[in-house]
C-alpha cells in the first residue's frame, strides 16, 4: 500500500499557503516576549557618577589594576547613615583630585548583599529621591566584589572605614589609610589620617564636615549636586530625629545647615526641613509590617568571625540581629505561627550565614495599666554545634555567654522569658527593660568567647 503525500486543495490553498505568514507572526511574537524590558537608568550627576565609578573599579580589578583603589566602606548593618557617609567621601576624593596628576581612585561599599537593600525601605526611598538607579545598580554591594575580600584587601591600595571603628576580620590586612567613627574608639590603625572619632548623632555629620572644610579651601571648588546634598541632609535627618533628639550635638546641626546652604533648598528653615525629612525617612523605616521573620532576621545584621586566644578553641563566628517585634510577634510571622517554627527559620538563616553564636536583640512597647508606653527589650540566646564547633563545644560556648550575660556588670536585669522552659538545648530567652542594645552586648558576648578556654578545660 502506497501513502499519498499529496495534500487536498483545500489546504493548499489555505493553510499550507498561510504558514509563512504565520510564522512571521510567530517570530514577532517571540521576540516580543524575548525583547528585554526598559530599564529605569538613574538621571543626574550623582547616578553617573556612582555608576561610571562602579564599572571604572570593575574594569580596573580584571585588568589587575585592584591596587590602584581605595574602598570606603560603611558597617555591615548598612543603615541609612553608614551608607550615606561611604559614599559621601568616596565623592570628595574622587572628585577632589580629579585634576591632579594622580587622581584618587575611591568607590564606596555597601557591605550588604543587594537583595538585601529593599529590607531598610528608608534606604530606599532616599536612594529614589536622588533619582539613582532602580535596583540601586548604581551602587557596589558585599555580593558584588569580584574577589574574596581577605585576598582583594592585600591588593588595594587602602579601605577607609565609616560609622565604624575596626574592619571585620575579612578585611584586616588591608591598609586602613582613614576612619570617621561616632562611636567608641578601640585603638585600630592610630597612622590612619583622618581619623576621627566624635561623638554626634550620625556618622556623615563627621565625613560631611570634612568634606565641606576641604572643598572650601581648594583654589576652585567641585560641583555638589543637589541629589547628593539632599541624601547628606536625609542620612543626618533621620540618625538626629530631625536634629531634635537626644543625641544631636551643635555639629550636626553647625553641618546640616552648611549643607543646607548649598541646596535647592536653601531658602527654607533648617528646622522645618529636617522635620520633614526625619517624618518621611521615620514613616518608611518603620514600614516593615510585609517582612517575614527570615527577611527581619537579616535586615538589620551585623557578624564577624572572633579568633579564639587558645589552640583548644576554634574561631567562632557571632551574630546579632536586630528586631523591633517582641518574640510572640515574630512567632505569629511564621507560616506555623508556632515558638518551634521561629527557631527553625531561626537555624536556617544562622545556617546559611554560618554562625555558631546567634544574639537576637528584639525590642518593642507595650502600655502599661495606666496607658502609658514602656519599652521592653528581648536577648534570644543560641549555639549551632554544626559550623564550628562540635556538641561538646558548643555547651561550653552556651554556658560561657549565658553566665555573661546573666551576670553583666552594665547593671542589665534580665528575666527569662516567660515560655523559657519550652526552649530546646542551646537556647534561651530573657527580657529586660533597660536601654541596653547591641553597641552594649556585643562587648559582653565578645569577651565571654575570649574566655571560653578556661570553661573548656574545666568540662
Amino acid at each position: 500500500m502506497k501513502w499519498s503525500l499529496a495534500l487536498p486543495a483545500f489546504l493548499v490553498g489555505s493553510h499550507v499557503a498561510a504558514m509563512p505568514q504565520l510564522r512571521g507572526q510567530l517570530r514577532a511574537s517571540s521576540q516580543e516576549v524575548l525583547k528585554t524590558p526598559p530599564k529605569h537608568i538613574g538621571v543626574g550627576h550623582f547616578s553617573e557618577w556612582s555608576r561610571a565609578t562602579k564599572k571604572a573599579f570593575l574594569m580596573d580589578w580584571q585588568a589587575g589594576k585592584a591596587g590602584e583603589w581605595t574602598i570606603v566602606m560603611g558597617n555591615e548593618g548598612g543603615d541609612l547613615d553608614s551608607m550615606t557617609a561611604a559614599i559621601t567621601w568616596a565623592y570628595h576624593l574622587d572628585h577632589s583630585t580629579e585634576n591632579d596628576t594622580h587622581p584618587v581612585k575611591a568607590i564606596a561599599l555597601l557591605q550588604t548583599p543587594s537583595h538585601a537593600l529593599d529590607l531598610r525601605p528608608e534606604n530606599k526611598l532616599a536612594l529614589d529621591n536622588s533619582q539613582m538607579t532602580v535596583g540601586h545598580e548604581d551602587l557596589l554591594t558585599s555580593d558584588e566584589v569580584p574577589e574574596d575580600p581577605e585576598t582583594l584587601s592585600r591588593k588595594l591600595k587602602g579601605i577607609i572605614l565609616v560609622d565604624h571603628g575596626e574592619p571585620l576580620r575579612k578585611w584586616r590586612d588591608a591598609n586602613i589609610v582613614s576612619i570617621f567613627d561616632h562611636h567608641k574608639d578601640h585603638g585600630t590603625a592610630p597612622e590612619a589620617s583622618p581619623r576621627i572619632f566624635e561623638k554626634v548623632a550620625s556618622c556623615t555629620t563627621i565625613v560631611a564636615r570634612e568634606l565641606l572644610n576641604a572643598l572650601e579651601s581648594l583654589p576652585q571648588e567641585y560641583h555638589l549636586n543637589h541629589e547628593f546634598l539632599e541624601l547628606i541632609l536625609s542620612a543626618i535627618a533621620i540618625d538626629s530625629g530631625g536634629l531634635t533628639s537626644d543625641k544631636t550635638t551643635d555639629e550636626d546641626i553647625s553641618v546640616a545647615a552648611r549643607v543646607l546652604a548649598r541646596s535647592n533648598w536653601k531658602d527654607e528653615k533648617l528646622s522645618k526641613v529636617m522635620k520633614e525629612l526625619d517624618d518621611e525617612l521615620s514613616s518608611a523605616q518603620k514600614d516593615i509590617s510585609h517582612l517575614n521573620l527570615r527577611d527581619l532576621l537579616r535586615r538589620d545584621w551585623k557578624g564577624d568571625l572572633i579568633d579564639t586566644p587558645s589552640p583548644r578553641t576554634p574561631t567562632v563566628s557571632l551574630g546579632f540581629a536586630s528586631i523591633p517585634y517582641s518574640m510572640d510577634e515574630q512567632i505569629k510571622k511564621t507560616d506555623f505561627a508556632e515558638l518551634f517554627h521561629w527557631f527553625a527559620v531561626h537555624a536556617a538563616w544562622t545556617a546559611e550565614a554560618g554562625v555558631d553564636i546567634s544574639i537576637c536583640l528584639n525590642k518593642y512597647k507595650v502600655k502599661d495599666k495606666h496607658g502609658k508606653k514602656e519599652k521592653i527589650r528581648e536577648v534570644v540566646l543560641t549555639v549551632r554545634d554544626d559550623v564550628r564547633v562540635d556538641e561538646v563545644q558548643a555547651e561550653a560556648l552556651f554556658k560561657v555567654v549565658k553566665d555573661a550575660l546573666e551576670n553583666n556588670d552594665q547593671g542589665i536585669e534580665l528575666e527569662p522569658w516567660y515560655r523559657a522552659n519550652e526552649l530546646g538545648p542551646r537556647q534561651m530567652v530573657w527580657t529586660h527593660k533597660s536601654g541596653a542594645g547591641r553597641k552594649v552586648f556585643r562587648p559582653i558576648v565578645e569577651e565571654a568567647v575570649y574566655g571560653w578556654d578556661k570553661v573548656m578545660m574545666e568540662l
